[in-house]
This record gives C-alpha cells, structure tokens and sequence, in this order.
C-alpha cells in the first residue's frame, strides 16, 4: 500500500470508535485497560482498529477465530504502543492463534557437534520473519491474572519491537546513541545482576526465564514493567525509568498499579 493511503486509513481508523461489543470484550478480558485513563482508552482503541485491519489473524489446531480473539489480543499488542511514534509492529505479518499450548521443534547443537530437532512445548513465540504465534488459554490467563509479571501477549510483542532494529537482542529502537549507551548500561547490569541472583538460589521480582539471554530479559522485564510496575520500580528503580522512557508510559501511577 502507498505510504500515504496507509496513513490516511490509519487515521480514519484512529478516529472511528471502538464498537461497544469490542470494548465489553477489552474491559472483560483485559483487566489492565480499565486502569487507564479515558484518554489513553481513546488511544488503544484507535490502535486497535489499527491492528485487526492491518494484521492477519489465523486459527491453528482447530481454533475457530472470533472477535473476543482477536480483539483481547490486539487490546494487548496495543497497550505496548502508546503514546510512542511507532509504525505499528511494521515487521509482523500474521498472528497465529492455538487453543492451547502446543509443540513446536526446536534444532539443538549435541556434545558431538550434531545437531537434531527436539519437541518442546510453547505458549508463545515471536519470529524475525514477520509471525507471532500464542496459545489462547495462556492469553486468557496472562491477561486476567494481571499482577503476577505473566503476560504471554506483552512477552511477545516486545520481541516483535526488539526485533525492530537489527535483530531480537534486547536493544529496541531507542532515540540516539545516548539513550542507546544508557540502555545498555542499566539493562546489562541488571541482566548479569539477574544470573549471579539465581546462582546464588535468590529470589527475584524478575521470571528467571529473563536470565535466558538478553532478548528473553527485555521480554520478562516488559512483563513485569506492565503487569507489575510497582514491584518493578522499587526493585530495579534504573530499569524502570529507562522503560517509562522507552515506551511512554507510567504504570506505577496507575490506580491499583501492582
């Protein structure tokens, strides 16, 4: 599509309201919504529309795709969007939805050098190649369970935002060579501080998943940031500052901001 249709539609679909049905549906399974505010309501709505016209959604294992699909899962995608200057996930294609957690194979490197392909079971994954594939039932429960840190859908659509750069390495397109040094400073920092934690058999406020590699840590600590920014700000208070910036928003300040 020429560059000026599609800025014209999406500001036509910005301006459209959000139908009553969707919103019920937002409001239901997406318990973080309610805790904004009217205007960045009027925000993810537009981004919303946004989304379920630009992005193909498909049902997989016998899934049969409907609005309340579709749209928890968009309102979701798009809460990671807000108030920034984005292009709306301009790599990612297609959403692939399962009912349930699924199989995938995954090529792994053997002490003898081989390499094999072994089954692992997923709730989600992001690819470079322009695809999101979730598991519905981890969706719901991601969604609805909004102050454990747990959010399939914010795990991997900040992927899809790491991805924007160069690659999925935990540095997303950040504005200047200073905020980019900063970036990494602080998430580097928190990153080894998070291995030497788990080493060491502490606790965390961060999924250990996030000592993965530096990818998995900006996913978790996405997770976190939203679902429980408050736990975030008092544990890792440099972090959470460098994605207040990041992604525009304030969550801690939020009513019942966990």
């Amino acid at each position: 599509m020429f560059g000026w249709l599609r800025d014209r539609r999406r500001r036509e679909l910005r301006q459209t309201p959000l139908p009553e049905a969707w919103w019920a549906i937002i409001d239901r399974r997406v318990p973080i919504a309610r805790r904004m505010s009217a205007d960045d309501r009027q925000e993810l709505g537009g981004i919303v529309q946004i989304l379920l016209d630009e992005k193909h959604f498909e049902g997989c294992g016998g899934l049969e795709l409907n609005d309340e699909i579709c749209v928890t899962i968009a309102a979701q995608a798009a809460a990671l969007l807000l108030h920034r200057d984005t292009d709306y996930y301009p790599d990612l294609v297609s959403i692939l939805v399962y009912p349930r957690s699924y199989v995938s194979t995954e090529p792994r490197r053997n002490p003898d050098g081989t390499i094999t392909e072994a089954p692992q079971g997923r709730q989600g994954e992001s690819w470079t190649r322009g695809t999101v594939v979730l598991s519905w039932d981890n969706v719901v429960r991601g969604a609805a369970t909004d102050n454990d840190g747990q959010n399939v859908v914010f795990h991997e659509f900040a992927h899809q935002l790491d991805g924007e750069t160069s690659g999925m390495d935990g540095a997303p397109d950040l504005p200047g060579a200073a905020s980019a040094r900063a970036w990494a400073a602080v998430l580097g920092e928190e990153y080894t501080e998070l291995i030497a934690k788990l080493h060491r058999g502490a606790r965390t406020a961060l999924d250990s998943y996030g000592a993965t590699n530096p990818a998995e840590f900006f996913a978790v600590a996405t997770e976190l940031f939203f679902e429980r920014p408050r736990a975030m700000r008092t544990s890792y208070p440099e972090m959470y500052a460098q994605f207040a910036a990041f992604y525009a928003q304030d969550p801690a300040s939020w009513p019942s901001g966990r």
